[in-house]
């Protein structure tokens, strides 16, 4: 038995039970999927290569800033309209490309605070239109992050939207306690560590308020979280907060199962595997990594040119002779591809890293 089992749809974008059926079965399971970050073609394929060579489901995530870079920076994001175009893009690509990998892939958009909202309506309006056509919504899941405001406000606002997207089967994912460091824009760097950890009763809340809409959502809890990367020892973790809140809720709500929440882990590039596997087994599904990714894939087209820096100062000419060409060497999908080597190997890594390889 693995995850093709659980499944109606083995390959391309799963959406609605399916995504609840893979979140359950790795919760059962103890593997948790990544969520890599994805900002054009080359990261689309890079990710998707590591997932089908490893044999495991994967998650990509598009965020605000990362929608309006694949419509293209030169495009005016004036009322989030270029953030909507280019998630929406990114989505119709993703769903082309994503069967010729074999392997099931959820379609998920990143952060979206207070201020993003418009940018969450204009992709909600895109789900709906999609869902009219082929009965399923454009994304697999949404996350919605208003972990900076009230927690009343939070928790009604988070529920107001799970109302609009439970008749398609959307997954929503939703963040209560600050992720700190700077993400996307949105900076908490000088934030109170206080607000770093959730308490239990938010996760009570939370929990009993979304349920009574639909099963589909998940949890981003802080627990010392902080995007980016930091020196060891600036960031302290407790993921063993995760398994009381999981203890909190099953004791409140006389739920069957000892792990009810589907927790989410942000932040996690530059944190330990042990961390990782503690914060698994407490039933983390989904671990954001993106700074990690970014750097994996800078590598490959660094090494590569300062490689061969001599091959790459003029379209004619090198230590060859002066007559030699070097289109071989300028040509971008050359360049461009020790990039996504670099950044597949990155994803193989947490694929190790969160037990999802070899899954299927």
């Amino acid at each position: 038995m693995g995850v093709l089992e659980q499944l109606n749809r083995k390959s391309g974008v799963i959406v609605g039970d399916d995504v609840l059926r893979l979140f359950e079965y790795a919760k059962q399971k103890g593997f948790a999927i990544p969520a890599i970050n994805v900002t054009s073609s080359s990261t689309v394929v890079a990710s998707l290569e590591a997932a089908r060579d490893d044999k495991c489901p994967v998650i990509l995530q598009i965020s605000q800033g990362g929608a309006a870079y694949f419509a293209g920076k030169g495009v005016s994001n004036e009322g989030q309209k270029a953030s909507i175009a280019g998630a929406v893009a990114a989505a119709h690509y993703i769903r082309s490309v994503a069967p010729a990998y074999g392997i099931p892939v959820i379609l998920h958009t990143d952060h979206c605070a207070k201020k993003l909202l418009p940018w969450l309506d204009g992709m909600l309006d895109a789900d709906e239109a999609y869902f009219k056509l082929h009965n399923e919504p454009l994304f697999s899941s949404h996350m919605i992050d208003l972990s900076e405001e009230p927690v009343d406000y939070n928790i009604n606002t988070t529920a107001a939207y799970l109302k609009r997207v439970a008749p398609m089967k959307q997954w929503l994912e939703m963040e209560i306690g600050i992720t700190g460091g700077e993400e996307d824009g949105v900076n908490n760097e000088d934030v109170d560590n206080n607000s770093l950890y959730t308490q239990p009763e938010d996760i009570l809340a939370i929990q009993n308020t979304l349920a009574a809409i639909s099963p589909y959502f998940s949890i981003a809890a802080g627990f010392g979280n902080v995007h980016g990367v930091y020196k060891p020892g600036n960031v302290k973790l407790h993921p063993e907060l995760l398994s009381k809140h999981q203890k909190y809720v099953k004791e409140q709500t006389g739920s069957s199962s000892d792990k009810p929440v589907f927790f989410v882990f942000h932040g996690g590039s530059g944190s330990s595997k042990e961390e990782f596997k503690e914060a698994i087994s407490y039933g983390v599904v989904k671990v954001n990594v993106d700074t990690d990714m970014q750097y994996a894939y800078l590598t490959g087209v660094r090494d590569f040119v300062l490689k061969n820096k001599d091959y790459l100062m003029s379209q004619v000419g090198n230590p060859e002779g002066a007559d030699k060409p070097n289109k071989k060497f300028f040509d971008p999908r050359v360049w461009v591809r020790e990039g996504e080597k670099t950044m597949s190997k990155r994803v193989k890594e947490a694929l190790e890293d969160f037990n999802t390889a070899g899954q299927l």
